[in-house]
């Protein structure tokens, strides 16, 4: 296949600091998280594509995932040695996973046509070696994209902090925060349709998502969005709570830590309501961790690298018997590529249920 000389591509222009731009230099009436990010945050570029060496291969790409973590690679402060994940620098192409589609390959493991997941980035097209690439997993029914949502990295981080950070029991009670996004609404299908676990109570914005969250599986979702939120999380949590997920930390964090059980377990996925502010990280019931005695570990997916084949097998096999549901646990949005950023910006405004997924395949 024909492959262009030159592609577009999304780099970092200015890295944010606590918002995603720069207030002094916008109206005063703009919506931070939901406008154009270009040109204070991101830029488009044209840039030549290089000829494929052996060994690698060319990939057209297809569908982005949209991350929370993303935001946490490009601050303005993130110290290089303590970093989340990858560091870019300003000039660099925006970093992200990606699903796409082999149309040209110097490589004897990999042919045009093959569907592939890898690292990489913002740009319509990339190089990449043989070996940093993965066979995209596939359900018979579904979308390619289910590789970046049912099959992929959000929920390998569900299962794997769920039974190697949270050792979670049928016997448990069980809290997830965060919990109509793609990793949270994965962990309260596993916990509940997967381990079984006695009670599992989901935290979300807003009736209904909260609705949809106990569609997943949830005994039941409490709303963060009402205005008597405090009172209905100490009413769903009656008896305390052996092991929480917390994909947002701030304020849910320290309202949860005066709910959990001694000797409970507290997974620390992510911290999405600190992500673009430090306002919301403020704490004040972190005595709590000790006078309970909890265990609070914070871990990042690849850790557990040798579990995802025994997750994927685990999820698969739940979604064959319809113990896992696939339908509506993705927003899939088509956008040309030059929307790419304000795709993306959705994950901070409430703007998806599930896997946030951007389709640039047409």
């Amino acid at each position: 296949m024909t492959v262009p000389s030159t592609i577009k591509t999304w780099i970092i222009a200015e890295k944010p600091g606590e918002t995603l731009t720069d207030k002094a230099r916008l109206p005063s009436h703009t919506p931070l998280l939901l406008l154009a990010l270009t040109p204070l945050t991101f830029r488009l570029e044209e840039k030549p594509l290089r000829e494929a060496n052996d060994g690698e291969i060319v990939v057209k790409i297809e569908y982005f995932s949209n991350d929370p973590a993303q935001r946490t690679w490009i601050g303005k402060d993130v110290v290089p040695d303590r970093a989340y994940g990858p560091c870019p620098n300003e000039g660099d192409s925006m970093p992200s996973l990606v699903l796409g589609r082999v149309v040209q390959t110097k490589s004897s493991q990999w042919k045009e046509g093959d569907l592939v997941t890898a690292f990489a980035s913002w740009s319509e097209y990339v190089v990449l070696n043989e070996k940093a690439v993965m066979a995209a997993r596939q359900i018979e029914g579904c979308s390619p994209s289910v590789a970046l949502s049912a099959l992929g990295m959000t929920t390998m981080t569900a299962y794997t902090g769920l039974h190697e950070v949270g050792h979670i029991k049928p016997e448990h009670t069980i809290v997830i925060s965060g919990a109509a996004g793609a990793t949270g609404g994965a962990a309260v299908q596993i916990a509940k349709n997967i381990v079984g676990c006695k009670r599992v109570i989901g935290i979300a914005g807003g009736a209904e998502k909260c609705r949809w969250v106990e569609s997943l599986g949830a005994d039941v979702c409490v709303d963060y969005k009402s205005s008597s939120f405090e009172e209905d999380l100490i009413k769903a949590t009656e008896g305390y709570v052996d092991v929480y997920f917390d994909n947002v930390s701030g304020r849910i964090l320290d309202l949860v830590l005066a709910r959990m059980k001694r000797f409970s377990r507290i997974i620390a996925c992510g911290a999405i309501s600190g992500y673009n502010t430090s306002r919301e990280m403020r704490m004040h019931n972190l005595f709590e961790i000790i006078s309970m005695r909890i265990t609070m570990q914070g871990f990042i997916v690849s850790d557990f690298a040798d579990k995802w084949p025994g997750a994927v097998d685990a999820v698969k096999k739940a979604i064959e018997e319809k113990r896992f549901t696939t339908e509506g646990t993705e927003t899939k949005v088509a956008a040309s590529f030059e929307d790419v950023p304000k795709v993306w910006a959705r994950l901070f405004s409430g703007g998806n249920q599930g896997k946030l997924v951007t389709d640039v395949s047409a």
